[in-house]
């Protein structure tokens, strides 16, 4: 049978290969950016995948979410995403949970041993809460901030929590996990690019409060981004990027500067 993993083969060689399939990641939440970071682990072998979401497709997910089709309207997205990621590799074990996390759930589901976590939550209080845990079990957490209201995907950028700069979301997880004694030791993807008032509406939904305009192609390119962390850091390749300062950015250490 034809090797479909043939040309990352000729990347990583064999040692990354056997690297990456003996890997588990846990992906938490699979809408815009969780779904595209979990095919592109999928694609690359990683051998394990935890998928985490007790969300179901809505019609408004389909201008820029991998699973939302118009055959996939009203089916759970854990169930979604793990028939195609079965579909691109048969071999591949996968652990389903369809359900919102919270609470002693998100306790219990970050003691268990990964290589890797992918924190695609979009929901203030149960992503601190994760990243939180995660942390307190020495757990290496890969964080995707705010992707709405963006255009430019060449602004993305990876560092470490610190120095999440000028983001909205990010000011405020910071804001969050420094009440609770977490400084650092998280890589985030994020970018610094100002998102107007205008694209931002407020709601009165189950766990949202506001939603933002978003874009097709920005989660998809956050999604990458943050495969791309955990397979560079699984592969022992240093993948974050120095952050360049620029002329309108702030001048505070911590960046506490939502805009």
């Amino acid at each position: 049978m034809e090797d479909w993993k043939q040309r990352t083969r000729l990347l990583i060689g064999d040692d990354g290969i056997d690297q990456l399939g003996r890997s588990h990641v846990l992906v938490v939440g699979l809408g815009g950016v969780g779904a595209y970071a979990a095919e592109q682990l999928a694609r690359a072998g990683i051998g394990k995948l935890t998928l985490v979401d007790g969300d179901v497709v809505s019609v408004t997910n389909r201008n820029r979410q991998l699973l939302a089709l118009c055959s996939t309207q009203g089916r759970p997205k854990a169930e979604v995403m793990a028939e195609r990621i079965r579909d691109i590799n048969p071999d591949i074990e996968l652990e389903v949970i369809n359900q919102y996390m919270k609470d002693d759930a998100i306790i219990e589901l970050v003691s268990k041993p990964y290589d890797y976590i992918i924190d695609a939550i979009d929901t203030v209080a149960p992503k601190v809460f994760l990243l939180y845990y995660a942390k307190q079990n020495n757990q290496r957490v890969v964080s995707c901030m705010g992707a709405g209201g963006k255009f430019h995907p060449e602004k993305i950028e990876i560092a470490d929590i610190s120095q999440s700069n000028h983001c909205r979301l990010a000011f405020y997880i910071r804001k969050r996990l420094h009440r609770l004694g977490v400084f650092d030791g998280i890589t985030a993807v994020y970018s610094p690019e100002l998102v107007a008032d205008s694209a931002i509406e407020n709601v009165n939904e189950q766990n949202k409060v506001s939603n933002v305009g978003t874009i097709s192609y920005m989660p998809a390119a956050f999604g990458i981004f943050c495969a791309s962390a955990v397979i560079n850091g699984l592969l022992d390749r240093h993948c974050e990027r120095n952050v360049v300062e620029r002329g309108n950015r702030s001048s505070s250490p911590l960046g506490d500067n939502p805009t």
